[in-house]
């Protein structure tokens, strides 16, 4: 039997003492809300047991900074009450963060984290003094060792953790949320360069990837939200109707609908634009191209929304899985549908931190 089954067979029959083995939440806290995933290690691999997602005020998280720490802080305690963890690994949001890569002399840990310390003011623009920084090695070149690194300023860091003290949490982990989501979405070992497009209510995040580490970032100022209110504009409807009727309709519309599709692609097509532009700009880097890009987000499930996009960026545009690096689905099913799960990409991701790298 592999080591890695041996130590999995070890830890599932024979389980420590339940308050010695405290499952670990991946807990994302964005701007629409905050979502929470617990995993647990079966024989024939990892599953989920437990999800869950509370809907934040308008303006309680803004640019990745919480405004509205009470109310955070209530939604904390009571799912961690509700749901028994007391530890978790908690996503910082990429628009907060500083991604850089460095080519740094050694090949330890201790030798490239020392470099990286001593010239971190030419990759994070804050007083070095001030920042908070890990880095991940992405090669191994003549140099030493090529790296991909992120930098976040110490007070955001202090303000996250101030939370989730006050909601009795004890934080395992912190990483930049595009560390998470690559982690969920593709298979451990992958080495591709891939273009993941994280739709959300009110911002769409892209990322380009390789061997699962984030190379590029960036965040637009528009997510799904505003497919929404043109639906609503459209028909006269509420909020969660005009939900209903893009979840169906989507980009297709269907006979005598040309005007609906025409509203619907009014929006999208800026979202479009701004994807294809920074695409570009990653290609024209010279850097490793672009295979395909996958689509995730509580948005990114707008029927025909893939075929659209694919059509302009001459890439293969597909969903995600997030489940990918969990057991498969012939030993399990997911407890959630699978267009909902697309929306806990970076909670899965977090929580998958204490067992796939």
């Amino acid at each position: 039997m592999p080591r890695l089954e041996l130590s999995r067979f070890a830890r599932v029959e024979f389980p420590p003492p339940s308050y010695l083995s405290l499952p670990t939440a991946g807990i994302d806290i964005s701007a629409s809300g905050i979502k929470m995933v617990l995993l647990k290690e079966r024989l024939h691999g990892l599953e989920l047991v437990a999800y869950a997602e509370e809907r934040l005020p308008d303006g309680a998280v803004t640019g990745g900074e919480i405004s509205d720490k009470e109310k955070v802080c209530d939604i904390l305690s009571s799912l961690a009450k509700k749901y028994r963890f007391r530890l978790a690994n908690i996503a910082l949001s990429e628009s907060r963060g500083y991604l850089f890569e460095a080519d740094l002399p050694g090949l330890t840990s201790s030798e490239l984290r020392t470099a990286a310390e001593q010239r971190i003011d030419e990759y994070v623009p804050l007083p070095p003094a001030e920042v908070v920084f890990d880095i991940a090695p992405l090669s191994i070149n003549a140099e030493g060792t090529h790296v991909v690194g992120v930098g976040y300023a110490h007070r955001v860091v202090d303000e996250l953790l101030e939370v989730l003290d006050a909601s009795a949490i004890r934080v395992r982990a912190m990483e930049g949320e595009t560390f998470a989501l690559a982690r969920a979405l593709l298979p451990h070992g992958d080495t591709e360069t891939a273009l993941i497009i994280d739709i959300g209510r009110t911002t769409t995040k892209l990322m380009v990837v390789t061997n699962r580490m984030p190379r590029y970032t960036t965040t637009l100022d528009i997510g799904g939200h505003a497919l929404t209110l043109a639906v609503q504009k459209y028909f006269g409807v509420s909020e969660e109707e005009a939900k209903k009727v893009k979840a169906e309709k989507g980009l297709i519309g269907g006979d005598g609908a040309d005007e609906y599709v025409a509203a619907m692609l009014s929006t999208v097509s800026a979202v479009r634009e701004e994807i294809a532009r920074r695409l570009q700009f990653w290609q024209d880097r010279g850097s490793e191209k672009v295979s395909r890009a996958i689509l995730v987000g509580g948005n990114a499930t707008v029927r025909g929304l893939p075929e659209y996009l694919e059509a302009s960026l001459k890439i293969p545009v597909e969903l995600g899985d997030v489940f990918t690096n969990l057991a498969p689905r012939s030993e399990w099913l997911p407890p959630i549908d699978y267009m909902q799960s697309l929306a806990y990409g970076t909670a899965v991701g977090l929580a998958l931190r204490e067992y796939v790298p």
